[in-house]
């Protein structure tokens, strides 16, 4: 079963670059973040011409959204909400016997100061939150997978320069220390760095400011996939679709997706 993940920066306006990505990665579950789109507008039609033929949604007008789209039927499909918002960010479907949660954390604005940043306030409260939700559900045994734009950078290796993004929002101290705990709440295990080891550079997002994304290379891996310990075994192989970086109109997000035998 191949998972993958994907900040699609607005789903109707990459439908076309959405079967694009379906025909390369060949995913049975797709899980989106940034659909941007209510509910009633989401283009299941175009996700079922693609071979999804089941999708579960959480969306809302010109901001956030979540979906878990799947060539296989979906059951349990339930949308937590965190820090007393509706700001749908959060999505958790079973699908061939593995709980599936789409997540979208909070970008947290430019300022890594919760004194000053209600966003990055937010943020941090945010993963608070979800940590101990996950936190609660240690003794459920159940296989697990987390998807999503987790929008922190963990690992020095996981942004260009660690030394000049230690005080920039998706890499500094408090935020890798958080999502940390929020790994370690069901010992979470980093499905691409299983294969990659952490001395190797690796990115998912690439900002829309630089001129020359490519050139550049100024990268930052934002979208993880972790499963739970007892998957570990079925990790089979993953790949990260940079391609897409170079398409038109492009998301700054490239799809990441990791296969289980």
């Amino acid at each position: 079963m191949r998972l993958a993940t994907w900040n699609v920066n607005s789903v109707r306006l990459r439908l076309e670059q959405l079967k694009q990505v379906g025909e390369q990665l060949r995913p049975d579950v797709l899980c989106l973040q940034e659909t941007k789109v209510v509910d009633e507008l989401f283009p299941r039609d175009a996700l079922a011409e693609m071979g999804y033929a089941h999708v579960a949604i959480c969306g809302m007008k010109g901001y956030n959204g979540v979906a878990i789209a799947s060539r296989l039927p979906l059951e349990g499909v339930h949308n937590p909400r965190w820090c007393g918002r509706e700001d749908c960010r959060h999505l958790v479907a079973t699908v061939g016997g593995v709980e599936v949660h789409c997540l979208y954390v909070p970008a947290g604005g430019d300022i890594p100061d919760p004194e000053v940043n209600d966003k990055f306030a937010h943020k941090l409260a945010f993963l608070d939150e979800v940590t101990a939700w996950f936190s609660r559900e240690s003794n459920a045994g159940r296989p697990m997978a987390l998807l999503g734009d987790l929008n922190i950078a963990p690992l020095e290796t996981d942004v260009w320069s660690h030394k000049q993004l230690l005080k920039v929002v998706s890499h500094t101290p408090v935020e890798v220390a958080k999502l940390a705990e929020l790994q370690a709440s069901l010992d979470w295990v980093d499905a691409v760095r299983h294969f990659v080891p952490p001395s190797e550079k690796l990115y998912t997002w690439w900002s829309y400011r630089a001129a020359d994304w490519a050139k550049a290379d100024r990268g930052r891996r934002l979208d993880h996939i972790w499963v739970t310990p007892s998957l570990t075994s079925r990790l089979a192989g993953f790949e990260i679709m940079k391609a897409t970086r170079s398409f038109t109109p492009p998301s700054d997000h490239v799809p990441v997706m990791v296969e289980l035998s």
